[in-house]
C-alpha cells in the first residue's frame, strides 16, 4: 500500500498594507485627502469623468470608492472623519447641465460649479500623436497654479483658498524634484467669468542635446548603425529636434540637483508640459456656508439685473429640486426591492 507524504503547509502570511500618512513628515502640515463621488444617476461620459477626477486627485483619494444608490451625504461624512478626508468632489447632472461641487468637510464651505464643457482624459490622449503616461506619474500629488484670481473679490478669494488647500503644500527648499511630475492649472477669465481647468504632466529635457543621444542615454538601447559609415555620423547627423521642440529661454531652468541620467545640475534643462486631462470649463454659480447647505455667500448674477438674477435662481432651484427628486426616487426603489 502506498504511503502518502504529509506535505508541509505554507504558513499564512498576512499582507502588509501600507497606510497613507496623515501628516507631512517635512512640513508637519495635515495632508488633505478627498472623496470623489456622484449624487443621482450619471450618464456614461460623466461616470468616466468621475474616474478621471479620482486619478487626478491621486494618491490621497479613494480610487476604488464604491457607491450605492441608498448612500446619502451623511454616509460619506461619517466615514470621512476616521479616514482623515478633508474635501468632497461631488458630480451631479440635471436636465440643463452637469454640476461639480467642491466642499470642505465637515462644516463647509461648498462651491458649486456649472460644467460648461469637458473633455475626458481618453479623448485628449487620442488627439495626441505621442500620449505620455509613465508608471509613476500618479505616485505624487500634482502642483497647483492659479491665474487671474487676484481681483480682490470675496468669492474669488474663497475659490483660491479652496483649491490651494485641496492639494498638499510643498516646501520649495526641501521638495524633491523627482516628485514634481504633474501640474493642475486654473485660469480665471474676467470677461467670461469662466475657469479653465487643465491637467498637465511635467518633463525635463536637456538643452542642446539631440533626440538620438537623449534616447540612447535614457533607454540604454543599442542604436541602429547599419546605414551609417562611422559612429560619429550618429552624433553629427542626429539633429537637435523639430521646430516644436525648439528651446525657449523663458522655459529653461537650472536645476538645483541632478534629475535622472540626462538632466544635470551643471546644464540647463527645458520644461515641457503635455496635457493628460481631464479638461474642464467651469462657471462658479454659488457658494454656501455649510456642507451643501447653509446661507448663500455668493450667487452668480446676484447684482447684475433682474432677468439674469431670475435665470440663475431658476437654475439653482431646478438643480436642488432635481437632486431631491432623484434621491427620493432612489429611496423608493430601494424600499420596493427590500419588500
Amino acid at each position: 500500500m502506498a504511503r502518502f507524504r504529509n506535505k508541509k503547509r505554507k504558513p499564512f502570511v498576512k499582507p502588509i498594507i501600507k497606510k497613507q500618512p496623515s501628516v507631512d513628515h517635512i512640513t508637519g502640515d495635515k495632508i488633505p485627502k478627498s472623496f470623489v463621488f456622484c449624487r443621482g444617476k450619471l450618464p456614461g461620459p460623466l461616470r468616466q469623468l468621475q474616474m478621471d477626477l479620482r486619478k487626478l486627485m491621486l494618491p490621497f483619494t479613494a480610487l476604488k470608492l464604491k457607491e450605492k444608490r441608498r448612500n446619502n451625504l451623511n454616509d460619506f461624512l461619517n466615514v470621512s472623519g476616521p479616514m482623515g478626508v478633508t474635501h468632497f468632489l461631488i458630480l451631479s447632472k440635471t436636465d440643463t447641465a452637469p454640476y461639480l461641487k467642491v466642499a470642505r468637510t465637515p462644516q463647509g464651505p461648498t462651491l458649486t460649479f456649472k460644467i460648461d464643457e469637458y473633455s475626458l482624459a481618453a479623448d485628449i490622449a487620442r488627439s495626441q500623436l505621442r500620449p505620455r503616461c509613465p508608471k509613476d506619474l500618479f505616485k505624487n500629488s500634482p502642483l497647483i497654479v492659479l491665474s487671474g484670481f487676484g481681483t480682490g473679490e470675496q468669492h474669488l478669494k474663497l475659490t483660491t483658498i479652496m483649491f490651494q488647500n485641496i492639494f498638499p503644500a510643498i516646501d520649495v527648499n526641501t521638495v524633491n524634484l523627482s516628485s514634481c511630475q504633474r501640474i493642475v492649472l486654473l485660469n480665471y477669465n474676467k470677461e467670461t467669468k469662466l475657469i479653465d481647468f487643465r491637467h498637465y504632466s511635467i518633463r525635463l529635457q536637456p538643452v542642446d542635446v539631440s533626440r538620438r543621444i537623449r534616447k540612447f542615454v535614457q533607454n540604454h538601447q543599442v542604436p541602429d548603425l547599419r546605414n551609417l559609415q562611422d559612429v560619429s555620423d550618429f552624433v553629427t547627423k542626429a539633429g537637435y529636434g523639430s521646430e516644436s521642440e525648439a528651446d525657449d529661454e523663458a522655459a529653461t531652468v537650472s536645476l538645483a540637483t541632478d534629475l535622472g541620467r540626462v538632466n544635470r545640475a551643471s546644464n540647463k534643462s527645458a520644461i515641457k508640459l503635455q496635457e493628460i486631462g481631464p479638461r474642464l470649463t467651469l462657471e462658479l454659480i454659488k457658494i454656501e456656508e455649510g456642507l451643501c447647505s447653509g446661507g448663500v455667500i455668493f450667487s452668480e448674477y446676484g447684482n447684475h439685473g433682474s432677468s439674469k438674477n431670475q435665470k440663475t435662481n431658476n437654475e439653482e432651484q431646478e438643480y436642488d429640486e432635481d437632486e431631491d427628486e432623484e434621491q427620493e426616487n432612489e429611496e423608493e426603489q430601494d424600499n420596493v426591492e427590500e419588500d
